[in-house]
């Protein structure tokens, strides 16, 4: 079944369909929060939010059919509302899963042990961005949104989460140099 229909059906009550979008989207929006937050039980707090403030506010979305550049912009805002009210501006350091984006090939256990602390240092990177500039980063390339999408996510125009893009691209290409790492990894040009 869609999400537009089980959007529909929990819109009038249907408590099983909402738990199927809770049990579909889970896992999503907590890895989202996990890379704003950097430690599980900030992203188990703020997953447990979104969600209540989801079903508050399901009826609320006119379009089913964009329930989930809905939900990322409820975990967006939320996230950000988060770390203003905390005052914090970065996070602890991450354990990445296997969901990053750095290539995996016939690994030997040092050179996996390479890559665990590679991709710990660009989160430590990714982490010293402005807001808007990570928000781009992680729902492109942590999530896999289209610009389209994460335009409808963040409320801004198509050309301003390119250009925030690539401002963050650059800004990390130029740190990751100071931490002895090839800008090879972020070859995105």
């Amino acid at each position: 079944m869609s999400d537009a229909a089980l959007v529909e059906q929990a819109s009038q009550g249907d408590d099983n369909a909402f738990a199927l979008i809770m049990n579909r989207w889970q896992k999503r929006i907590h890895r989202f929060a996990y890379r704003y937050f950097g430690n599980r039980a900030d992203a188990d707090d703020i997953t447990q939010k979104i969600f209540i403030r989801v079903y508050q506010k399901l009826n609320s979305l006119d379009d089913p059919g964009k329930f989930s550049s809905w939900i990322y912009r409820i975990a967006n805002n939320l996230c950000l509302d988060e770390l203003k009210r905390a005052g914090r501006r970065r996070s602890e350091s991450l354990d990445f899963d296997n969901t990053a984006s750095m290539p995996l090939n016939n690994q030997t256990p040092a050179t996996e042990m390479h890559q665990k602390e590679l991709k710990k240092m660009v989160q430590q990177m990714l982490e010293l961005l402005p807001d808007d500039q990570r928000a781009v980063l992680i729902l492109k390339e942590f999530e896999g949104l289209k610009f389209r999408e994460i335009a409808e996510v963040l409320d801004e125009p198509e050309g301003t989460v390119k250009t925030r893009l690539y401002a963050g691209l650059t800004a990390l290409r130029k740190k990751l140099p100071m931490q002895s790492i090839k800008t090879e990894y972020l070859n995105y040009e």
